[in-house]
């Protein structure tokens, strides 16, 4: 597992109180500027760093951090996936989503997920900071313009099995390499295809992807 260990300023004593943070973000630049701005807040210490969804879980078992911030477009695994999974796994860990992608489908499904929280990545860190505290205070924080767009667009009308053909099919897979790799019959592909083509108003399985991707479906 690729981990890069990050700690506060040398004086920090992690143990007088210092919220322990994990960071999860695939592009380093980013990752590092957060885990500095981060650790210059008196009351907090980024103590894990991972750049892959598949690496969350393990680092917060090892580190033992109280909150999580997770990118949603990760290697390995989505965020939404390693956040349902780390609050099974470390359920004192709370998550807060923390994405480019502010669409409204990803904020329902990272409730759905257990998340406390949902910001997207175009605020200032001192944002960020005060919604760490509010949430670990027992607060839901989200965006408050994202809440709004997430209501007036309605839930998710894909099923589980509708969206995973659909994921399937992002890379323009046939219908016999998405049987195969979901271990369904062609004809059970088929029909699953042609119910969330008409689910998302669109003439076929590629425009279907790119709108349900666009609302966050996927």
């Amino acid at each position: 597992m690729s981990r890069d260990a990050a700690t506060g300023p040398a004086e920090r004593d992690s143990s007088a109180g210092c919220v322990k943070v994990l960071l999860a973000e695939d592009q380093g630049m980013m990752r590092g500027a957060l885990a500095l701005l981060l650790n210059l807040e008196e009351d907090m210490e980024v103590v894990a760093q991972v750049s892959a969804g598949d690496q969350v879980v393990p680092a917060a078992l090892e580190a033992r951090p109280d909150i999580a911030l997770l990118d949603i477009e990760l290697p390995g695994r989505s965020g939404l996936d390693a956040a349902a999974e780390l609050r099974a796994a470390l359920p004192s860990c709370k998550v807060l989503i923390v994405t480019t992608f502010g669409r409204p489908g990803y904020l329902r499904r990272a409730m759905e997920a257990g998340a406390s929280g949902f910001l997207v990545k175009d605020g200032p860190v001192e944002d960020l900071a005060a919604a760490i505290r509010r949430v670990l205070a027992g607060e839901q924080v989200i965006d408050p313009g994202l809440a709004a767009a997430a209501l007036s667009a309605g839930p998710n009308p894909l099923t589980q099995r509708e969206r995973d053909v659909l994921t399937a099919a992002v890379d323009g897979a046939t219908v016999a390499d998405i049987a195969g790799k979901l271990h369904l019959s062609q004809a059970t592909v088929r029909n699953y295809l042609s119910a969330a083509i008409g689910k998302t108003g669109t003439r076929n399985r590629m425009e279907a992807v790119r709108t349900a991707r666009q609302n966050g479906w996927l």
